[in-house]
């Protein structure tokens, strides 16, 4: 199975360098045996599709509403994504979770409009550093695949990622030894098949970089990466992708 290399620019880019990134990348990247996912920020997202379109890239938003339509200034509609050639998306991102208050009730809503609208959602889960030091990120984990995928259902596999995201290394230079990021893939794959019955795809983040991903991609479980500060270096992320 192809390893999936999603890459997160979150809002480390202006318009303009948005441009200029995803034509780099383009002209960059012309063959990989992983499947590429971007991310760049709403604005960049139409253009993108233009500029990728008929490459191997697919493309992701960073975020979206809970519904299609609706009273909802300043969301974005999963439908609309849907139409301009976006793919996946990320949802339940830390940042978002903890930086602005999203809750499980509104990461579930989220993920099942999602659904709908046939994108394929990238849930991200992951503990802190008090839960990691108390031994508690695997009771952490299961509660938060429990509440995100309460009353939800996949035809597929495919048709959901997981994102395992230990928040203390996210940004912060540090990451989980690969063999024991494989064993929380592990457990997370097993959990979420017995709520979904689904063998499904789950890809690490955590300050992933083209010195260490060659290791996680190694992991039997590791099906792939979320990168965020790595991904914004044309040279650095098409080393990650080449692995």
């Amino acid at each position: 199975m192809k390893k999936t290399i999603i890459a997160n620019w979150k809002m480390q880019l202006g318009f303009k360098d948005s441009q200029m990134l995803i034509k780099e990348l383009k002209q960059k990247i012309k063959k990989t045996s992983s499947e590429i996912v971007i991310c760049p920020d709403y604005l960049s997202l139409s253009s993108a599709s233009s500029v990728f379109k008929g490459t191997n890239f697919n493309l992701g938003a960073q975020d979206c509403a809970i519904k299609a339509s609706g009273a909802l200034t300043g969301e974005v509609s999963p439908v609309s994504l849907k139409e301009i050639g976006i793919r996946y998306v990320i949802i339940g991102h830390w940042e978002r979770r903890t930086v602005l208050g999203e809750n499980s009730e509104l990461i579930n809503a989220k993920i099942k409009s999602a659904l709908a609208a046939k994108l394929i959602p990238i849930l991200c889960i992951g503990e802190n550093l008090a839960e990691r030091e108390a031994g508690l990120a695997k009771k952490v984990l299961l509660g938060q695949i429990k509440a995100a995928l309460q009353g939800i259902n996949i035809k597929v596999s495919s048709n959901l990622v997981i994102a395992y995201e230990p928040i203390w290394a996210i940004g912060t230079g540090e990451s989980i030894i690969p063999f024991e990021a494989n064993t929380i893939h592990t457990f997370i794959k097993n959990e979420v098949n017995k709520v979904l019955g689904k063998n499904i795809r789950v890809v690490y983040g955590g300050s992933v970089n083209s010195s260490n991903s060659f290791e996680f991609l190694k992991q039997k479980n590791v099906d792939g990466l979320l990168v965020g500060g790595a991904s914004l270096n044309v040279k650095e992320f098409s080393s990650i992708v080449n692995n």
